[in-house]
């Protein structure tokens, strides 16, 4: 059995992103969740921590007839893409516009047994 999670424009860049995924790709979801809470000191590891939430509440719901332990379900699977680019631009001296790139980023989740 496994489900999947996916939150959308996160307002953080992949690379970032990529750094907390990489620390709980494969580990157990309560292991994960207890590192991202304590462990890991970046903003982006509360929407990380918020996927896998939701990927084992979709294990849940979508097999509410069995009784999923949730503690033996694992991360099997967690990527980062890239998302849209939000263009800003910040005023310069002598009349310039200087650009701002503020990255989105798209997380995908799958826990399984």
């Amino acid at each position: 059995m496994e489900a999947r999670a996916t939150a959308k424009y996160i307002r953080s860049t992949a690379r970032k992103a990529r750094l907390v995924a990489d620390a709980v790709r494969g580990a157990k979801v309560g292991e994960a969740l207890s590192l991202l809470e304590f462990g890991v000191k970046k903003k982006v590891a509360e929407d990380v921590a918020k996927v896998i939430k939701s990927a084992v509440a979709n294990l849940q719901t979508k097999n509410s007839s069995i009784n999923v332990d949730v503690e033996d379900l694992k991360v099997s699977a967690i990527f980062v893409n890239e998302g849209p680019v939000l263009k800003r631009f910040r005023p310069r001296s002598q009349g310039r516009a200087y650009s701002i790139l503020k990255r989105l980023c798209h997380i995908t989740v799958t826990v399984s047994n």
